[in-house]
This record gives C-alpha cells, sequence and structure tokens, in this order.
C-alpha cells in the first residue's frame, strides 16, 4: 500500500515530467536543457508568444486555469513546477 508521501512525491514527479515534455515539444529544446532554473526566453529561447502557449498548454493539461498576473510571474521551469502542484493540491 503506498504511503501518503509517496503518492505526493509520485504526483509531483508526474506533474515534473509532463511539464518538460510540453516544454520539449512547443519549444523544440532538448530535454537536458529543460532543468528547474532554465528560464523560457533566457535559455531555452522562447518569445513572448511560446510563453503564452506554454502557459495555455499548462492549462489545458493539468486543467487549471492561470490568471495573467500569475502567469507574468511564470519565467522558468522550476516555477511553473511548482505552480501547478499548489494548483493541482
Amino acid at each position: 500500500m503506498p504511503t501518503k508521501l509517496n503518492l505526493k512525491l509520485k504526483i509531483m514527479s508526474d506533474i515534473a515530467s509532463r511539464v518538460k515534455a510540453i516544454i520539449v515539444d512547443k519549444l523544440g529544446v532538448d530535454e537536458n536543457e529543460v532543468v528547474a532554473e532554465a528560464s523560457f526566453t533566457n535559455d531555452l529561447g522562447a518569445d513572448s508568444l511560446d510563453t503564452v502557449e506554454l502557459i495555455m498548454e499548462f492549462e489545458k493539461e493539468f486543467d487549471i486555469q492561470i490568471p495573467d498576473d500569475q502567469a507574468e510571474n511564470i519565467a522558468t521551469v522550476g516555477q511553473a513546477i511548482s505552480y501547478i502542484e499548489e494548483a493541482k493540491k
């Protein structure tokens, strides 16, 4: 029987892997570049339209709404994962 912590870690891991897959697909970057501290614009080469499309994909994939004022604060892979983990609690 999985413990609550193990289940939570699995869900967190699943969110991270799904976020990374979306970024690789949308930006055409190598999976090894998609690390928590990577900036969508500075490190992964996204422009403002790419960033909006990423946010829309995250909303669709995880069935959440990310308000514009909060979306502006999601600039790195890690920030996206953290936001989604909080939204899915």
